[in-house]
């Protein structure tokens, strides 16, 4: 059955399948998730924003990358937390799209972002006397506002093409609403949603042949001395693990909604659909914690000065 311009469309998620006693352990595991990655993403955050020794660039964008973390998860959490808690697997369209739009703005300025952080590194090790001549903070913040309009230009566009579609179901087998699982419900023409997916794969591989460039040549660099390598894998490593992390999260997301099988076990799909909504918020304010001797040291500093 189509629907008309004049029915309310409710979306049905039927990602979530257990009894009353897994849904409170759920729950429960679920919001402590949700807090510690506000947790670990706000002291990152208010570390670097007050202490000025970390006002340089990597700095501020290791900010803007935790910013981004609470901004993607708290387009998941709230919304599967409420229907854990009230037994409401039911969303709007217009709610749906809101998710949509989140998400998929969380995804583009994540992968963003993770590429201007590449490039400041190899203007840091490959041209360390020009650095702060090349990156200066005005540079920094129209980068990283760059980024943020980028994405949600991006998501806008991703959002129109699909609310432009007729559907002909309600049915989302996922835990929340994304954009191919509200596309395979439509009864109209897709193929424009499809051309512009493509356009997307092609802009953000092309990001990543960029990132793939700027490590060939802090290699190159860091052979030359022992010193080098040793700069190089200290402010690196950090990148290059949340990089990893975050590629392979979204690409498990994107080959499974779109290649997956619907009769895999509902608790499979759920992991493969909400790792990098999950997984990259957590750990890399976690990772830059504890890799980045600085943010460390002043972390540290400050829960030693918290009152007993």
């Amino acid at each position: 059955m189509e629907f008309n311009s004049s029915q309310e469309i409710v979306f049905v998620l039927h990602g979530i399948n257990m009894t009353q006693k897994y849904k409170q352990i759920y729950f429960s595991f679920t919001l402590t998730l949700y807090l510690l990655t506000i947790f670990v993403n706000l002291t990152l955050i208010f570390t670097i924003f007050w202490d000025k020794m970390l006002h340089d660039p990597m700095y501020l964008f290791i900010c803007n990358l935790c910013i981004n973390g609470i901004y993607g998860s708290s387009a998941f959490y709230p919304r599967i937390l409420y229907d854990l808690l009230f037994d409401s697997y039911v969303i709007t369209y217009s709610g749906c799209m809101t998710q949509i739009f989140l998400i998929y703005s969380y995804i583009i300025s994540d992968c963003t972002t993770l590429t201007v952080m590449a490039y400041d590194r190899y203007v840091a090790i490959c041209k360390p006397l020009h650095y702060h001549s090349i990156l200066t903070i005005q540079k920094v913040w129209t980068l990283i506002l760059l980024t943020w309009l980028f994405s949600w230009l991006e998501s806008g566009i991703l959002v129109l093409l699909t609310a432009r579609l007729p559907l002909c179901g309600v049915d989302i087998d996922k835990l929340y609403c994304s954009n191919w699982a509200v596309v395979k419900l439509s009864c109209g023409d897709t193929t424009l949603n499809n051309l512009y997916g493509f356009i997307l794969i092609l802009s953000h591989l092309c990001q990543m042949t960029l990132i793939l460039i700027s490590y060939v040549n802090i290699i190159k660099v860091s052979l030359r001395s022992r010193a080098d390598r040793k700069t190089s894998m200290k402010t690196c490593l950090p990148h290059l693990i949340t990089l990893t992390n975050f590629v392979i999260s979204v690409i498990f997301d994107v080959m499974y909604a779109r290649y997956g099988s619907d009769t895999s076990l509902l608790a499979l799909r759920n992991i493969m659909s909400v790792e990098y909504l999950v997984v990259p918020p957590l750990v890399n304010p976690i990772i830059y914690g504890m890799k980045l001797t600085p943010i460390r040291n002043r972390v540290g500093q400050m829960f030693t000065k918290l009152p007993p």
